[in-house]
């Protein structure tokens, strides 16, 4: 696996090594060893799997305070623009964000650390998305950033509109009021 630490300090998109020939493909997806190597001490505790359709966005989701979680993102099926904001609060690149297009063809996976929010926009017809995490989720710790927020100004290729969002989506709170 190569690691590649992205401007946002603890943020690593992580490209596998794939094996291909006429039967398919071989990849080790994780490999705890390697990523601490890169990356430092993470206990991934549990692992959720999402389906969602074309224009489901999610997010900008995070937990608060020892609910906080680090993630390990990846794409089984099809393709998203997977986003992770940086908020923590003595972060040099506090609201800035990195944007990385996560696929079944790239394989690529995105390492979020705590103090990042999470969402993610499908552009496939479907996507099937995987993630562990280090933390139990706790519904009561979890918040929600506006994702069409304009200080954050993440560049979507859809509109508000045309977005489908969950009802806590739409309630987002804007990035200054978090």
């Amino acid at each position: 696996m190569t690691f590649a630490e992205t401007k946002l300090s603890g943020l690593y998109i992580i490209e596998p090594k794939v094996w291909n020939d006429s039967r398919g493909y071989f990849m080790e997806a994780f490999k705890k060893a390697e990523l601490e190597n890169h990356i430092g001490s993470v206990d991934f505790i549990q692992e959720n799997e999402s389906v969602s359709t074309k224009n489901v966005l999610r997010g900008l989701h995070y937990q608060e305070g020892d609910a906080a979680q680090a993630k390990l993102v990846r794409v089984i099926k099809g393709r998203v623009w997977d986003v992770a904001v940086d908020i923590r609060k003595n972060s040099p690149t506090y609201g800035h964000y990195e944007l990385v297009e996560l696929s079944e063809e790239n394989k690529r996976q995105l390492f979020i650390p705590r103090g990042f929010a999470h969402g993610f926009l499908v552009l496939s017809d479907y996507a099937l998305f995987l993630y562990k995490v280090d933390n139990v989720y706790f519904p009561t710790m979890e918040r929600t950033i506006d994702c069409f927020d304009s200080e954050i100004n993440i560049p979507w290729p859809i509109s508000p509109d045309e977005a489908i969002l969950s009802e806590k989506d739409k309630n987002g709170k804007a990035f200054k009021d978090i």
